[in-house]
């Protein structure tokens, strides 16, 4: 019984190790590529049973200081026609980026 007990912990422990793995490998994609793998992730699985937010903040960890020109990205703009690029902004008028959802 006791042989089992410990085999049980052992696949569970493993289990968790390689999903945490995996969660981490999925954080450090491009953010695109990102939300298309988390669509299909429980909420409940990457950010409550998996340590999702220590790994949130080890895979986003960046090394940008106060001052340093902010790193060149391009999105989809909200009316869907057409992208941003942030570089194309860099000298003619403030740029301010906010985060989050207004609902």
């Amino acid at each position: 019984m006791k042989k089992w007990i410990v085999r049980i912990v052992l696949v569970l422990l493993g289990t968790y190790a390689a999903l945490s793995a995996a969660l981490a490998v999925v954080m450090v994609q491009p953010p695109d590529r990102f939300g298309r793998i988390m669509n299909h992730v429980p909420m409940i699985l990457a950010w409550g049973v998996l340590p999702g937010p220590s790994i949130w903040m080890w895979a986003r960890k960046g090394n940008l200081t106060e001052g340093d020109t902010a790193p060149d990205f391009t999105l989809a703009r909200q009316d869907q026609e057409g992208q941003v690029t942030l570089s194309s902004h860099r000298g003619q008028r403030p740029v301010v980026l906010v985060f989050g959802s207004y609902t």
